[in-house]
């Protein structure tokens, strides 16, 4: 079981009033906003740390900007390298951009970036850009299949780093690539998801993508009690793993 945080909380996005779509309804919940559990006290940045840091991540980014080191650096538009603050301490981590994202050089800014941002901001209640947001892969793969072995070795480096250096104090990863990418397993998400794992002494929370959510809504309410599980470890709550 994770646990407590210890650092400096912020003021939660106020709650939606009663009756107002939330993403914990788009998630599977028919409570009212008012009734939903919602993160009370995120940790704050520490401002000389988040400088730091986001000096260390723009240096890992810039040679990756020409990398070939799979080729799907040969067709990308732009490089998505992630997004959010350099301190955060929830991660999310995706399996690899899609075509709006491989336009804007932005992860999840698509239809399911739109459902992530809802569950952050409406469920968890907290800002977007106080998590931070990255792919396993930093190239779109071809008509947005799965990638490749092959290419999830190569760039998933460059993810470990992303991590070492932000030190979240949870990740959340997103769909069966970042789970057995980040994991380091071959277990299928069904198995594994909404149990906490561990990437060394970070507590991890595999779940669902909001891609699948669009094809199958009715997994949205199992993200929910997943996300409920990341709700109690920042409210330093009991919750069994």
């Amino acid at each position: 079981m994770p646990g407590k945080s210890k650092s400096k909380p912020v003021q939660p996005t106020p709650p939606e009033k009663p009756g107002v779509s939330s993403a914990a309804s788009k998630v599977g919940s028919q409570s009212t906003a008012a009734a939903q559990p919602f993160i009370r006290a995120y940790p704050a940045a520490d401002p000389g740390r988040s400088e730091e840091n986001r000096k260390k991540l723009a240096a890992l980014e810039k040679p990756l900007h020409s990398c070939q080191a799979c080729w799907l650096g040969e067709n990308r538009t732009n490089l998505v390298y992630g997004v959010g603050s350099p301190v955060a301490a929830l991660m999310f981590v995706g399996e690899g951009p899609g075509a709006e994202e491989d336009r804007k050089g932005e992860p999840f800014v698509g239809r399911a970036g739109q459902l992530l941002t809802e569950m952050i901001t409406k469920g968890l209640r907290i800002r977007r850009e106080d998590v931070y947001i990255a792919n396993v892969v930093k190239c779109r793969p071809p008509e947005n299949r799965t990638p490749l072995d092959d290419e999830i070795e190569a760039c998933s480096p460059n993810l470990f780093k992303q991590i070492e250096i932000i030190q979240p104090q949870v990740i959340v990863t997103l769909g069966a690539v970042a789970a057995k990418t980040v994991l380091q397993s071959r277990e299928g998400l069904t198995r594994i998801r909404g149990t906490w794992k561990k990437f060394g002494s970070i507590p991890v929370m595999p779940t669902y993508h909001p891609a699948y959510l669009l094809r199958n809504p009715n997994a949205k309410r199992d993200v929910w009690e997943d996300l409920k599980k990341v709700i109690a470890f920042f409210n330093g709550e009991e919750e069994q793993s």
